[in-house]
């Protein structure tokens, strides 16, 4: 098989006229259908976006939690990768859930190759460490390969408030640590950093981006309710896919952000705990 990568063909127009940017998600699989690989799918269609997936894990997962965990080996993430490289194209890369130390090697090299071969191809790092039902999705020993290997080749990273602290080594507790730790996870990595404040007390949440323009907070009201499950998974999916599209990335953060918060006030209302989002209400963004 060839090792090239297709050329770009995301001028092909998808919903309100956008390209229909190639979007690969490499994640685990959520049985659930809330978060992972399944809400990627959602997003990715949702927002005109053509979806591609390499499964890194099968999970036995609901609204209450993760009930058992299936890793997919290493070799054959990558031969889901090259798969849909060698053929269909990439317009951008979503990663999720990894789980150890040989999947993130794997992953990262993959994703090296694909971007020198791609330069400027959007990379979209959500650094899945722990399932909101409280399953630990990232081993222990993979924290560095993370760190050293992946993170580096990132776009954007986009962590919450308990996967920053873990990278950054410290308690998050203000607005102002959330800066600093947006500001040591750039310099570490030269990534751009999307923090995400959700995890914050209060009825305001706060996310902040630092990329080369400086740094951008967007502030929005909390919404009620329980039914969060997949809303990292769905907000880095839907950034990686208007990044695809060739937005700049406050343009993607703010169109991204702006389809999870419908989600979440769309939400079904399904399942007997952190429910699922409603990936498939009627905003597509736009650009209104």
């Amino acid at each position: 098989m060839s090792s090239s990568v297709p050329e770009n063909t995301a001028s092909v127009q998808g919903v309100g006229g956008l390209p229909r940017a190639r979007v690969l998600s490499i994640a685990g699989s959520d049985s659930g259908g809330g978060a992972g690989i399944q809400a990627d799918i959602k997003a990715i269609t949702a927002l005109g976006g053509y979806a591609m997936t390499a499964l890194t894990a099968l999970t036995a997962q609901n609204t209450l939690g993760v009930q058992g965990i299936l890793p997919v080996p290493p070799e054959f993430v990558r031969e889901q990768i090259r798969s849909v490289r060698d053929d269909i194209g990439l317009d951008a890369i979503k990663t999720g859930m990894l789980g150890g130390a040989a999947e993130i090697h794997a992953v990262a090299e993959e994703v090296a190759a694909i971007k020198h071969q791609t330069p400027g191809l959007p990379v979209v790092v959500d650094p899945v460490m722990v399932a909101k039902g409280g399953a630990v999705l990232l081993q222990a020993d993979a924290l560095d390969s993370l760190v050293r290997e992946l993170l580096p080749l990132a776009t954007v990273m986009t962590p919450n408030l308990p996967e920053a602290m873990q990278l950054v080594g410290r308690e998050l507790e203000s607005l102002a640590d959330m800066r600093e730790a947006a500001r040591t996870l750039r310099e570490r990595t030269g990534a751009a950093v999307l923090l995400k404040g959700g995890h914050m007390q209060g009825e305001t949440i706060v996310d902040i981006l630092l990329d080369d323009s400086g740094l951008t907070e967007f502030p929005g009201l909390r919404l009620p309710g329980r039914h969060t499950h997949g809303t990292g998974c769905t907000l880095a999916s839907a950034l990686a896919t208007r990044l695809g599209q060739g937005f700049s990335l406050i343009e993607a953060t703010e169109q991204a952000r702006r389809y999870v918060q419908a989600a979440i006030a769309h939400a079904p209302g399904f399942g007997q705990g952190a429910g699922p989002l409603w990936h498939a209400h009627g905003w597509h963004g736009g650009l209104a």
